[in-house]
């Protein structure tokens, strides 16, 4: 789908954009909007959403079972988990690690990521694919990138927070495939009736419908 695939080299450019901002840098090591996560950890966890895609599209065809995009988040181990477990701890330790060498080092490598994959994209069938830390199945590849999308925007926005800057503004197609998807997500969780009265019936809206 030519237009997913757009709308997330247009999210990521967004995110890297974001990464070059003087004031990530100048805030790197200090605490971020995230629980036990600094500015340059959750930096090197933005990067990682597009940093571990390049190796994808030359790899094998995954043995794994394909699942949907709901099926997919039916699996992950970190929705509901307790900021302490093995889960967390993990995606925290690979976004301080992949910061370790600095806000212009972490810039350049994401950036160099999205040119790749700006070149490769296109060409690319809409096969399965899977990021080995998951588990056991696997995506087609542009629901694997409606998930990148998501995590960009979320985390683009956690880190605009986390240093006084406006959130980036999203390509439209993006913020259609996103906040879609976080409904469907938001509805799984809540059920259909929470939502629908969280976007029309303010004076019946529940406390929250978030998706995670």
């Amino acid at each position: 789908m030519a237009g997913t695939r757009e709308d997330f080299l247009d999210t990521a450019r967004a995110a890297g954009a974001l990464l070059r901002e003087p004031a990530v840098a100048a805030a790197w090591p200090e605490p971020s909007a995230l629980p036990k996560l600094s500015v340059g950890g959750l930096a090197g966890h933005l990067a990682y959403q597009v940093l571990a895609l390049p190796p994808l599209l030359s790899s094998p065809l995954p043995a794994e079972e394909t699942v949907s995009l709901l099926g997919h988040y039916e699996r992950v181990e970190w929705i509901g988990a307790d900021l302490d477990d093995d889960v967390n701890v993990r995606i925290r330790h690979g976004g301080e690690d992949a910061a370790a060498d600095g806000a212009a080092a972490l810039a350049d490598r994401f950036d160099a990521a999205v040119g790749d994959l700006a070149g490769r994209l296109p060409g690319v069938a809409d096969r399965p694919v899977r990021l080995s830390l998951w588990g056991p199945w696997s995506l087609r590849l542009d629901d694997l990138l409606v998930t990148r999308m998501m995590e960009l925007a979320v985390h683009s926005d956690d880190l605009a927070v986390s240093v006084g800057l406006p959130g980036p503004a999203l390509p439209p197609g993006a913020v259609e495939r996103v906040v879609g998807l976080l409904s469907r997500l938001a509805v799984r969780r809540h059920g259909p009736t929470a939502v629908l009265r969280a976007l029309s019936r303010a004076e019946r809206a529940p406390g929250t419908i978030a998706a995670f």
